[in-house]
């Protein structure tokens, strides 16, 4: 069933490696994805599944039913660019200058859209089918808008499945993880405010900038001294500002970045640690201290069933040889956490060969990928729907 899913979705290639490229082409940032919602909302109706547009600002959901089975599974892509120019040199490289799709959302669009053409061809399972493609993955908030919407009591779900390429993970291969798979997210900014002076008379100020260079290092021992040496925890300073002259002490200076945790409990010791250092130093040092949060991203939190699910389907498409069900969890961060916080699943990796690394500009999607992730979503409908009567 599933290789069958596999040899079809291979055959139609061409026409499928053609709507990958006019994505690619044609990116467009978080809520901003007319285009590309437009695309997939047309595809979707021109194979006769029921399209709602609009979930989420630019999110698109298609309902496809079959028969009488009373479950539902929801399958997931993203697809939203980057803001940032391409240098991959492609033939369809981005039409839009600062705008590339530089995470493989193209590729994941794409994916879904040859699962949904197959299963609205061969309708072999009994429910319902909710492909939900989303917007605005990259830190604005897409999983959250589409969730505010009402996605899935709208669309109710028993199991939610998404999927991401993997650069120098073979093509046919993939990789899942069960439990905690990818961090959660948030971003932070301080800005500390001292008193300004003449640099050849410090005394005469309070300067933020000492301040803002002691925090930094301080910081740091939240991941050494403050949580458990098991509980993996990435805190990265990215930015800092302060001052535009050599001669002056500024008023005020800053710095911010991002803290990666896996459970939502470590995420509030670090934020609350974050907090309490700053204002501590700051107060030590002087200067006025404000913090500013902005959570983006929950841990993913894979469904032990749904993965072993997902491992048994992908076993059927590549062989056992080609699933690591086991792989080690990612400090990177994924907004489909949220949908999983709702509704049990899992989140699978699917190889994309040797390319460039995820956000860089030579990166380009492989589209030979794009069958064994569709052949894995529709064989996890198929496995899902399966035990019900067919009419």
């Amino acid at each position: 069933m599933s290789l069958s899913a596999l040899e079809t979705i291979k055959e139609r290639r061409p026409e499928f490696d053609a709507i990958r490229h006019d994505i690619h082409a044609h990116p467009e940032l978080g809520l901003e994805e007319h285009r590309t919602a437009e695309l997939v909302a047309s595809k979707l109706e021109s194979w006769g599944i029921e399209v709602h547009r609009g979930i989420g600002k630019t999110g698109v959901v298609g309902v496809l039913r079959r028969g009488n089975g009373d479950r539902a599974i929801g399958l997931r892509a993203d697809m939203d660019a980057l803001p940032m120019n391409e240098a991959s040199g492609r033939a369809w490289s981005s039409t839009t200058p600062g705008m590339m799709h530089a995470c493989g959302h193209d590729g994941h669009t794409t994916m879904l859209l040859a699962a949904a053409q197959y299963l609205a061809d061969t309708r072999n399972f009994s429910g319902t089918v909710n492909f939900i493609f989303q917007p605005a993955e990259e830190g604005l908030g897409g999983a959250q808008a589409m969730l505010r919407d009402g996605l899935f009591e709208r669309f109710p779900c028993d199991s939610v499945y998404g999927l991401h390429n993997q650069p120098d993970l073979p093509v046919g291969e993939f990789l899942m993880t069960p439990g905690p798979a990818m961090a959660g997210g948030g971003f932070f900014d301080i800005i500390l405010t001292g008193v300004g002076a003449h640099a050849a008379r410090p005394q005469a100020g309070v300067d933020p900038v000492i301040a803002v260079c002691q925090l930094v290092i301080a910081l740091q021992t939240i991941v050494s001294r403050t949580v458990a040496p098991g509980d993996p925890v990435v805190l990265s300073i990215t930015k800092l500002g302060g001052g535009d002259a050599y001669n002056v002490i500024p008023q005020t200076a800053s710095f911010g970045g991002t803290y990666r945790c896996m459970s939502r409990t470590t995420m509030q010791q670090v934020r609350e640690r974050i907090e309490r250092m700053t204002h501590e130093l700051a107060a030590g040092f002087g200067v006025k201290a404000e913090v500013k949060f902005g959570e983006i991203f929950a841990p993913l939190i894979n469904n032990p069933k749904n993965t072993e699910l997902a491992a048994e389907v992908a076993a059927s498409i590549v062989g056992a040889d080609a699933v690591n069900a086991r792989a080690p969890a990612v400090t990177g961060s994924e907004d489909f956490s949220f949908m999983l916080e709702k509704v049990p699943g899992a989140f699978i990796r699917v190889g994309n060969g040797h390319t460039a690394g995820l956000h860089h500009p030579a990166y380009d999607f492989n589209d030979e990928a794009i069958p064994y992730g569709a052949a894995l979503l529709a064989g996890l409908v198929e496995k899902s729907l399966s035990q019900d009567t067919f009419e």
